[in-house]
């Protein structure tokens, strides 16, 4: 017979500091995965304003690029994307065996290099949006 193992309930919010490093990092890649595959469908459907003539397509745009939102979702974008690639380089080189023994410092890594490249990228995505 196997023993069963009490999970906790989910509403018991003490087992999220039980997480290690690396699952965060499991959770953030799929989180941020999820959010790339919505920003895709989003990004199709702008998109296919084109087939509606350039005019349309053009007008879509400029309305979007007007909204301080959208420039700010950009940088949320910019965020997620960022972190999904340095994390999924950091599991590639873990699947390979490399850095096993520094997995918690690389994830951490990931973190700090996407703030650092989304921090000096802020400039870039909110010129003219106030």
């Amino acid at each position: 017979m196997s023993e069963s193992y009490d999970r906790g309930l989910v509403a018991d919010f003490g087992r999220w500091t039980e997480f290690s490093a690396g699952m965060w990092a499991w959770v953030f890649h799929k989180f941020t995965g999820w959010v790339l595959v919505g920003y895709l469908f989003t990004h199709i459907s702008v998109l296919s304003t084109s087939l509606q003539g350039a005019q349309v397509y053009n007008s879509t745009l400029s309305g979007l690029e007007s909204l301080a939102i959208v420039r700010l979702l950009e940088v949320g974008l910019l965020a997620v994307a960022v972190f999904h690639i340095l994390n999924g380089i950091r599991l590639l080189f873990v699947d390979l065996g490399v850095g096993l023994e520094a997995q918690d410092k690389s994830f951490y890594a990931s973190l700090v290099l996407t703030g650092v490249i989304v921090v000096a990228s802020v400039p870039t995505f909110l010129t003219g949006a106030f």
